[in-house]
């Protein structure tokens, strides 16, 4: 099997990563955590729309949050559960380089992975739709952010596209379970 996709993307920064982030994006073949998320994002119709064919959740606060990651040689599935949604991704290293790619429906989002103190900032590079490369503009902004706090696996994610705004927005936490 292929090295674990976060270490080997991360070398050397990737010892000093906080445990619950190391847990999470370890090599254990399968992960189960649980845990909460607030949501925001725009309520106009465009918004609306875009979220549902990406498959990304419903603004809502303190939504309940369940996410299994499955890890396979060479990429790792990741399925989040919001509380009225399923979102789906798929994350593997770029064929040439040290990026990660996240496929989200049609779209592709690239990513450098850096360490941020004792988190992993992803560090948004570009995209594609449908394995087209589109101009990096048309993305708008996104951030990206894992860590810990109180001894939790804690994330926050801000994407804004120009002309619809805030598109998804979701921060809270989460806890590795047995099962």
């Amino acid at each position: 099997m292929a090295d674990p996709l976060f270490p080997a993307l991360l070398g050397e920064q990737w010892h000093a990563l906080a445990p619950p982030v190391r847990r999470m994006h370890g090599n254990a073949p399968r992960v189960r955590a649980i845990g909460q998320a607030d949501v925001a994002g725009a309520t106009h119709l465009p918004a609306r729309l875009l979220r549902r064919v990406l498959g990304l959740p419903a603004p809502g606060l303190a939504q309940p949050m369940e996410v299994c990651i499955e890890r396979h040689p060479g990429h790792e599935i990741w399925i989040r559960r919001f509380a009225h949604r399923r979102m789906r991704s798929r994350l593997s290293r770029a064929p040439q380089g040290d990026r990660l790619h996240e496929r989200l429906g049609p779209v592709t989002l690239h990513f450098e992975l850096r360490r941020a103190g004792d988190a992993i900032d992803w560090q948004f590079c570009g995209g594609s739709l449908l394995g087209l490369p589109l101009p990096r503009a048309w993305f708008g902004s996104v951030f990206s952010q894992s860590g810990a706090h109180q001894g939790r696996y804690c994330f926050h994610i801000d994407t804004r596209l120009p002309l619809l705004g805030r598109l998804v927005a979701y921060r809270g936490w989460l806890e590795p379970t047995d099962g």
